[in-house]
């Protein structure tokens, strides 16, 4: 039985980004698995489109290539602050909601409370006073926990406790490999 993954995440925003979807998709291909990331380069008439019109024709398109997959491995590495990306988030929900394998990983090590103290050190706060829970979690919660119901198994994070580049594919790679071995696939 063939496995399609929905490769998530913000990667897709990356100057490189077809590139680093092609060395994704080649990699789900040693393990056995299809993978999908959501590049927008299929919609041949994007560029002509208006803004209205464009944004719902990536989202019409990002949702019919999910219900064509089915598990999700998600980059979760903090995007444009100390979380992951928003759209990656809705993504995971969207698979988690319909009973389907989630799997996640983050090339940030240093844990989300961290993340966001530093964060504030560098912006103005714009609620002083609220608190951000620790735990020690790589994200806010509901992220490592919609992993790990979804999926069995926790965020997969850089080993050593050291943050990878954004485009490290290091814990991409281990995740893959949890994906492949819950779905009875060959290891690479």
């Amino acid at each position: 039985m063939t496995v399609t993954a929905y490769l998530a995440g913000p990667d897709v925003f990356l100057p490189e980004a077809a590139a680093q979807a092609a060395r994704k998709v080649a990699l789900c291909a040693r393990y056995g698995i299809t993978g999908r990331p959501p590049l927008n380069e299929d919609i041949d008439s994007l560029r002509a489109m208006p803004e209205h019109q464009a944004w719902k024709a990536i989202f019409a398109k990002d949702l019919a290539l999910m219900q064509a997959c089915d598990i999700i491995i998600a980059n979760l590495t903090p995007f444009r602050g100390p979380s992951a990306d928003a759209g990656t988030l809705v993504e995971v929900g969207w698979f988690l909601g319909r009973g389907r394998p989630v799997f996640g990983y983050s090339n940030a090590a240093t844990p989300f409370a961290e993340r966001s103290r530093r964060h504030l050190e560098a912006r103005p706060d714009p609620m002083p006073g609220l608190m951000v829970e620790g735990f020690g979690l790589p994200d806010n919660l509901m992220v490592p926990g919609a992993v790990l119901l979804g999926g069995g198994h926790p965020m997969v994070l850089p080993p050593g406790g050291q943050d990878l580049p954004f485009e490290s594919l290091d814990c991409f790679e281990a995740c893959l490999r949890l994906a492949a071995e819950a779905h009875g696939k060959p290891g690479a």
